[in-house]
Parts: C-alpha cells; structure tokens; sequence
C-alpha cells in the first residue's frame, strides 16, 4: 500500500477526537481579534491569543490584517474588505477540510485549488434600499482537485469537508453576535 503524505497528522486528529469526548469541556475554544482604525475606514486587526483545552493559548505568531475599501468606494485601499475576508475564511477552511478527509480516507492529493465569489449588492450596507442585505446575497466555491481517486471521491471529500466546516456553518446558520461599548 502506497503512503498517502498530504501533510495532515489525521492520527492526533482522531487521538483528539477521542480525547474530547470524555472532556468536553476542554473542546470549548474562544478565538480572538482586536481591531483598530487607523484612517477612514481602514482598520488593523491582529490575532495572536486564543483558549481551548483548557487554557490559554497562543499562535507561533501574532497575524496582522488590514481592511479597508478600493479607490472606487472613495477610500485608500491599504487593504482588502472585510467581506473578502469572510471569503478567506471559507476558502481556507474548506480546503483544509479536503485536505484532512483525504489523509484519512487515504487519498493522495497532487492539488486543490478554490476560486470563490461572493454575490454582494452594495445598496445595503450604503442604506439605498432598506429590503437589500447588507451582505453577500450568495457565495459561489469551485473546487479544482487533482488526487488520486475517482470523481465521486473527489465530491465526497468536499461534501466531507463542508459538513464538518466551522466557517460554512457560521455563514450558513444563525450565529449569536453581540456589539456593545465598553
């Protein structure tokens, strides 16, 4: 049997997976971002700290993030929207999905590549038209997939993969989001 290296350690995945279910407790992870306008509306947002399993954590290294808006809202564009970040998200989560149900379902991966579009109709969030979100209005995922396994496997790993996204599910279902002033 050929060695499937797709760089996923699907062993302490499932070494975890295992683990949580006496200690569900530990499962319970709090991820963090701070923000902090710069200009206009460009912002800095940094990620470093976060708890799960029981305590605080802390990535390698701090992730530093600016927003803002192209030159065609009248803004600087020091950075992509924060929309597009949602788009980031998606796609990182759901190819890291692929990635890790193919380790485990043995298949080799070559490539795996995501073009994604999100629908937005601006007239939302600029309050021309009230019954417009102020969101995406859809979201479209292309998979291009090369790996050593049938057409179907390749779906089934994406269908895998969506299931189990915690960015597909937060955009997909109602999230309790709470804004308030310190």
């Amino acid at each position: 049997m050929t060695t499937v290296a797709n760089g996923v350690n699907v062993q302490a995945l499932l070494d975890a997976r295992e683990a949580l279910k006496g200690a569900p407790e530990a499962a319970q992870f709090v991820w963090r971002a701070s923000s902090k306008w710069q200009d206009g509306v460009h912002s800095t947002t940094r990620v470093k700290e976060f708890f799960g399993l029981g305590q605080e954590q802390e990535h390698k290294s701090e992730a530093v993030f600016d927003a803002d808006h192209p030159e065609v809202f009248a803004a600087q564009d020091n950075g992509i929207t924060p929309i597009e970040y949602l788009l980031i998200g998606l796609a990182s989560c759901l190819t890291a999905g692929v990635a890790s149900v193919a380790q485990n379902r043995g298949i080799q991966l070559r490539s795996v590549e995501a073009a994604l579009e999100g629908k937005h109709d601006i007239r939302g969030i600029l309050g021309v038209d009230s019954d417009v979100r102020n969101g995406f209005n859809d979201i479209k995922v292309t998979f291009t997939i090369d790996a050593d396994a049938s057409r179907q496997d390749i779906e089934a790993l994406v269908a895998q993969s969506q299931k189990r996204s915690a960015v597909f599910d937060a955009l997909t279902n109602p999230t309790d989001v709470t804004v308030e002033v310190a």
